[in-house]
């Protein structure tokens, strides 16, 4: 991660620092962090240098970067192997007993982290989180896995096998969390009755309105997608689109999905209210350029402009 990279995470930072109502006793707004795969809450080159300066850049901030395990290594290792259902319990339990986070936070979730953080907002209403950022999150899951990143690239081998010979068995299910978000276009059903995790917070099986009602409390909701993604397939996920059922090839909008139209998860409220915001950039996975970090200048004009209140973000973010 460069320079360059760590300074477009701050931005998008300082975004969330200043975007909404809830402050803390010394006037920020705590942020929660939560990594991708393959990545731990700490690493001195991506997740701990992020915290690191976010907290010089808004001195008094309180930042949560959340370690899924007792030590870096666990957390490494958590974040492919342990179900993410209990993942998301754990956190929210964290959440829950953090007396920093009791008048609510901001999150930012990296990769597999934006789709866990959003199932934390559907799952978990107290405390109350405001706005959430998905920096490249699957949240209609993936079909393939072409990479990993840094040294994990013998565990992505050994995940792939598993995935091409059967995401849907218990056994993978339980143990492998990409299998926990793989969403196989060409069987549907087989995704939906058992897929442990995606299809229970995408309410594919049974409608659970408190998950829709908790989502629409968010103040915005802020996907990042990255156009040039070797990681991701298909890359629509980022935005909550994914294939057309039955095939792998042609791709739908989350606004032309069953999803959106008949609003299972809010989305569409959400979209209406204008507090949903899609930001692309023209990188890799998680990889930014310069140019990314332009539209991201007017959510921080706005927001300390004091116009990030609901239903005012789009005018902002889209200027």
């Amino acid at each position: 991660m460069s320079a360059s990279d760590l300074q477009l995470l701050l931005a998008s930072c300082l975004f969330f620092a200043v975007f909404g109502s809830v402050r803390g006793a010394n006037g920020t707004v705590p942020l929660v962090l939560w990594h991708g795969m393959g990545d731990s809450c700490c690493n001195p080159l991506s997740m701990g240098a992020v915290k690191k300066m976010v907290e010089i850049k808004i001195p008094g901030i309180y930042v949560l970067s959340l370690e899924i395990g007792k030590t870096v290594v666990e957390d490494t290792e958590n974040g492919f192997f342990m179900n993410v259902n209990d993942q998301v319990s754990l956190v929210c339990d964290t959440l829950a007993r953090d007396p920093q986070l009791k008048e609510g936070y901001n999150a930012m979730g990296f990769s597999q982290g934006g789709q866990f953080l959003r199932a934390v907002a559907q799952r978990c209403p107290s405390p109350p989180m405001r706005n959430l950022i998905s920096i490249g999150g699957q949240h209609q899951g993936v079909y393939g896995l072409p990479h990993c990143p840094g040294q994990s690239s013998h565990i992505c081998d050994w995940i792939r096998k598993m995935l091409n010979s059967g995401a849907y068995t218990g056994m993978v299910q339980n143990h492998l969390v990409q299998a926990q978000y793989w969403h196989d276009p060409l069987n549907e059903e087989l995704y939906r009755n058992h897929s442990l995790f995606l299809a229970d917070i995408n309410q594919e099986r049974v409608l659970n309105e408190s998950y829709k009602k908790n989502l629409q409390a968010l103040r915005s909701f802020v996907m990042v997608k990255f156009l040039r993604d070797s990681m991701v397939e298909p890359i629509d996920s980022e935005w909550f689109g994914f294939y057309k059922q039955g095939q792998a090839k042609e791709t739908e909008t989350l606004q032309e999905s069953a999803l959106y139209k008949e609003d299972r998860l809010g989305l569409q409220a959400l979209d209406k209210a204008g507090k949903l915001v899609f930001l692309s950039s023209d990188g890799d996975h998680l990889q930014f350029t310069d140019a990314c970090s332009e539209p991201l200048h007017p959510v921080i004009q706005c927001s300390r402009a004091g116009q990030g209140r609901a239903g005012q973000g789009r005018a902002c973010l889209t200027a």
